[in-house]
Parts: C-alpha cells; sequence; structure tokens
C-alpha cells in the first residue's frame, strides 16, 4: 500500500522533462461530460485508484461543477463532496492530489486531508485568501484563464488576439500570485480552454501551446470539451475520447506540463505510442 499521511509533501514536480496525465474526478451530480459517475463517495475513490493505476500522475478532485452556467456550490456542501473522497484516495494511495476549487477553505480542509496541489479555475481572484494560504502551504497551483463566472463566461465572447489577451491576463494574474508570495516555481498556467471562449479561439489557443510555456509550465484540459463536439459531432462524454486524444497530442507538441483528461488509460497508452515513435526521429 502506497500512502502517507496529509502534509507530508509529494514527489510531484512541477518541472518536468515529459508530459504527465491528470485524471478528472468529478464529485458532482451536474458536470458537462460526467456529472453524476462520481458522485458517490466510495466510486470517487475507487474510480481514482483505478486512474493511477492506470498511469496518472495526478488525481483532480472538484466538488462543484464549472461548466457554462452552472451555479456556485454552498461552501459546506463543496467540502462534504471533496474531503472525504481526498481523504479516502489518501488512506490508501501516494498519488498526487489536486483540489479543484476557488474557496480557500475547501482548499485549506483538502490540503489538511491530503491534497498535494490548488487547481483553481478562477486564478486565485474569486477568493483573495487563497492565495495567502498557497503561499503560506508552499503548494503549487494552477492558475486558469477565465472572463468572469461559470455561469456567465459564455456570454458576449470578444478577444481581438485571443492567444495575446489570455497570456497577458495570466501574466498579471501569475504576478498576483507572486505578490501574495506564492514562489514562481510553484506556478503552472493554464489557457482555460472551453471557459469564456469560442471553437476558433480553443483551436488557436491548442496550436498555439508552446507560447504558453514562456509564462510557466503549462496544463491543457481539452478532454470532452465542446469544440470537440464541435468538430466531430459526437454527443458529450465518452464518445469524445477519440477527438480529446487529437487535443493531447497538441498539447504534446505544445510542450505542455500535464494534461487534464477523463480518459486515463488511453491518453497514458497514446503518449507512450506517440514517445516511443518521436524517439526514433
Amino acid at each position: 500500500m502506497n500512502t502517507r499521511p496529509p502534509g507530508a509533501g509529494s514527489s510531484f514536480i512541477v518541472h518536468r522533462s515529459s508530459l504527465s496525465v491528470m485524471g478528472i474526478v468529478n464529485v458532482t451530480p451536474d458536470s458537462f461530460s460526467d456529472g453524476g459517475v462520481y458522485f458517490d463517495r466510495s466510486q470517487a475513490i475507487e474510480a481514482a485508484l483505478r486512474m493511477e493505476q492506470d498511469g496518472a500522475a495526478i488525481i483532480d478532485v472538484g466538488g462543484e461543477s464549472t461548466r457554462p452556467g452552472s451555479e456556485a456550490v454552498d461552501e459546506g456542501e463543496e467540502l462534504d463532496r471533496v474531503v472525504p473522497v481526498i481523504e479516502g484516495i489518501r488512506a490508501r494511495s501516494g498519488v498526487t492530489i489536486s483540489i479543484d476549487t476557488r474557496k480557500a477553505n475547501v482548499a485549506r480542509a483538502a490540503l489538511d486531508a491530503g491534497a498535494d496541489l490548488i487547481n483553481d479555475v478562477s486564478a486565485l481572484r474569486h477568493d483573495p485568501e487563497l492565495a495567502t494560504l498557497a503561499a503560506q502551504r508552499g503548494v503549487p497551483v494552477i492558475l486558469m484563464h477565465m472572463r468572469g463566472e461559470p455561469r456567465t463566461m459564455q456570454e458576449n465572447i470578444h478577444y481581438d488576439d485571443v492567444v495575446e489577451e489570455v497570456m497577458r491576463e495570466l501574466s498579471e494574474w501569475r504576478d498576483d500570485a507572486m505578490a501574495a508570495g506564492v514562489a514562481e516555481d510553484q506556478i503552472l498556467v493554464d489557457p482555460g480552454i472551453g471557459f469564456g471562449k469560442t471553437y476558433d479561439h480553443n483551436l488557436e489557443l491548442l496550436a498555439r501551446c508552446e507560447e504558453f510555456t514562456r509564462l510557466a509550465p503549462v496544463v491543457i484540459g481539452a478532454s470532452r470539451k465542446g469544440f470537440i463536439g464541435h468538430l466531430t459531432g459526437q454527443p458529450s462524454g465518452p464518445t469524445r475520447m477519440a477527438g480529446s486524444l487529437a487535443a493531447v497530442a497538441a498539447a504534446h507538441r505544445g510542450e505542455a506540463t500535464i494534461v487534464r483528461v477523463h480518459d486515463v488509460r488511453e491518453t497514458v497508452d497514446f503518449l507512450k505510442v506517440l514517445g516511443a515513435i518521436e524517439a526514433w526521429r
């Protein structure tokens, strides 16, 4: 059994030479792609352990859906969803655990339960105390780009140059995190595929992924997103897996550090074969 106590640190290194796979465990009834699948705590824990066995380096646990149009979840409800799952995973595994939250109190409880890093879709802007917490605990943080709130982010979308503007805003938010005491080498950035972006914006962000590596290590979360359905005609869910792997290939080519995915085993196998082929170039 590969276990370690909460607060014991993680073997995960932010700056990696190869692409790491982050498995998604949404402990919610309403996520856009897998809502309700892992809403039961025991199912969520078992799913996380399977993802680790399948090759996930990180398990991302979230208790609040951030799909377009979604409403915020009460802090108490979010805590009740994620903390027992993190405790359950940590009791049986030493895998790196990420807490997907915008709330400082949820992140604090998650770190106490055994989580190792914070993944915030608001880039530490929703709750100012979250930056202070990350600095105090010395944990890595993922700053994702999103304008507005999940409820409103797909309204009135406009960019003159999506890569330039997302880069500029992420740079500002990275600097804000550092001003709050978060170490520069503990910051990762996520351009926010599907978060307040159009179909064309998502494709351009993936095509120009490597430009974001000038800011920090890059996280790409394109798994099963709407633009894949737009291209393939596949409905939401596992039928979008093949299209999701194409996005993983773009992240790999763009020198991303982490891909956040639903289909861990398939992604890991895909990257093994792609890496073996490229080793002969």
